[in-house]
C-alpha cells in the first residue's frame, strides 16, 4: 500500500471510528481503526504516542487532517516492519531489532538490545510486535532527539545534572 490510499476510504474509516460525530477522534476511537496483525488491540501508550505527534491543537485529539497524515505514517512503518521481519512472523525479534536499528545508524550493545526486548516485548514470548515496534521506534527517536539538543558537539557523550536529566525526559513526549 505505497502513498495516501483513497481521500474517501479514509474519510469513511475516520467516520466510522468517530463513535460520538465529534469530527476528532481519540485514542479509544483511534484504537479502533489500527490493526496489529495479530488480532490484538494496538498498544495504547503507542496510540496515545501518535496522538501527540499529530494533535496540532493539544486537544488529545485528532481531526481528519490529522488522520490522514497519521494513517500514512502508520503505513510508512508497517511497510518497515515488514522489510525487517524476516520469516514472515507477524513480529521481530531481538535479531531482527538488531537489523533494523543498525540500519536506522543506532549502534547499541547485546545488553542493551535485551533492554529494548525487555521494554517492548508485552507479551513476554521474546518478540515485538508492530505496535510495539512503531513504539520503540517513536521512544528512541524522541529520546535521541533531546540527547543531541544537549549533546552541541556530536560527541555522543554529555553531561548533565539530574534535575536537567529529569527536564529532558518529562518534557519529551513520551
Amino acid at each position: 500500500m505505497a502513498g495516501v490510499p483513497d481521500r474517501n476510504y479514509l474519510l469513511s474509516v475516520f467516520q466510522k471510528v468517530d463513535k460520538d460525530r465529534s469530527g476528532a477522534i481519540d485514542a479509544l476511537e483511534l484504537q479502533t481503526a489500527l490493526s496489529n496483525g495479530n488480532w490484538t488491540p494496538f498498544n495504547p501508550d503507542t496510540v496515545r504516542l501518535m496522538i501527540g505527534m499529530f494533535d496540532k491543537a493539544n486537544k488529545n485529539v485528532i481531526t481528519f487532517e490529522d488522520f490522514i497524515h497519521l494513517w500514512k505514517y502508520v503505513t510508512d512503518w508497517q511497510q518497515v516492519f515488514r522489510s525487517f521481519d524476516r520469516d514472515n512472523s507477524n513480529n521481530i525479534n531481538k535479531e531482527e531489532l538488531k537489523t533494523c536499528l543498525t540500519t536506522f545508524g543506532y549502534r547499541f550493545s547485546e545488553p542493551f538490545f535485551d533492554v529494548l526486548m525487555q521494554k517492548f516485548d508485552r507479551t513476554r514470548k521474546g518478540v515485538i510486535y508492530f505496535d510495539d515496534f512503531i513504539q520503540c521506534c517513536i521512544v528512541l527517536q524522541m529520546l535521541t532527539q533531546a540527547f543531541a539538543a544537549q549533546d552541541v558537539e556530536r560527541r555522543g557523550v554529555i553531561t548533565v545534572g539530574y534535575e536537567q536529566f529529569l527536564g529532558m525526559i518529562f518534557s519529551t513526549k513520551l
